[in-house]
């Protein structure tokens, strides 16, 4: 419905193909974030032979992007989850339950931080948010309380995560191995790209941009921001 609010979501998985949703691993902000940031990085390869001169730093590779993200807790009552628009059966407001926010902190992270027990590793994840996809792991997160009951319990609290984006093992092998033909291609968006169009330079055929598009999570790929790093993966041509 046009105009309904969306939330953030984090949903976890215990496997790295996210075919398996972990149980009561659903987590869905409170307050929508102010913003979001994403960290991109080009690893170099700047070692040098022992008596050589220095020369300029060679590629190495682009690991993954880092997601930085804020949530907000908050017990004070003065927060209200509001219901279907056409109806207020369904607020809720958000006070204090006798243990202020902890619960709700546990809760987040149960989903993002415990490790999954078979697994011996933190939970994959999907976070989801309008044009938001993003597939990773926790890296770290800090936690921060900020008012507080008499008796201590905190009511207030915030908590700066970050994430590391997971690429899939199929991807990350076609990246890493150098001497294949089928080489990964990882390209650049220029002004005036389209999907499409960078699909038919890279493969011959237009056609595979639902490919490209899924393995790098566009969810619209009419609207390409320039500067942005696309990874075009072997794909299997029909004879």
């Amino acid at each position: 419905m046009s105009g309904e609010l969306i939330k953030l979501k984090i949903k976890a998985y215990s496997d790295a193909q996210f075919s398996t949703e972990v149980a009561n691993g659903e987590f869905k902000t409170l307050l929508n974030p102010e913003k979001y940031s994403y960290k991109y990085k080009i690893e170099q390869n700047e070692q040098q032979a022992s008596g050589t001169s220095s020369s300029a730093p060679r590629f190495n590779k682009v690991p993954p992007e880092d997601l930085d993200l804020e949530f907000v807790f908050d017990r004070t009552g003065v927060i209200v989850d509001y219901g279907s628009p056409a109806s207020t059966t369904d607020d809720k407001v958000y006070k204090d339950e006798g243990n202020g926010v902890i619960d709700d902190i546990e809760t987040f992270k149960r989903v993002v931080f415990d490790y999954n027990g078979d697994e011996h590793r933190p939970n994959y994840l999907i976070i989801s948010w309008g044009t938001l996809l993003f597939k990773g792991t926790l890296s770290e997160m800090d936690v921060t309380f900020k008012l507080f009951k008499p008796n201590g319990l905190p009511l207030r609290a915030t908590a700066r995560a970050k994430f590391k984006g997971f690429i899939e093992d199929n991807l990350r092998v076609a990246m890493e191995n150098n001497s294949s033909p089928d080489l990964t291609h990882m390209r650049i968006v220029k002004e005036g790209d389209t999907l499409p169009l960078m699909a038919f330079r890279i493969y011959g055929d237009p056609k595979y941009y639902i490919e490209v598009a899924k393995v790098n999570h566009i969810t619209n790929f009419r609207k390409l921001k320039t500067g942005q790093q696309i990874f075009f993966p072997p794909i299997k041509k029909a004879k």
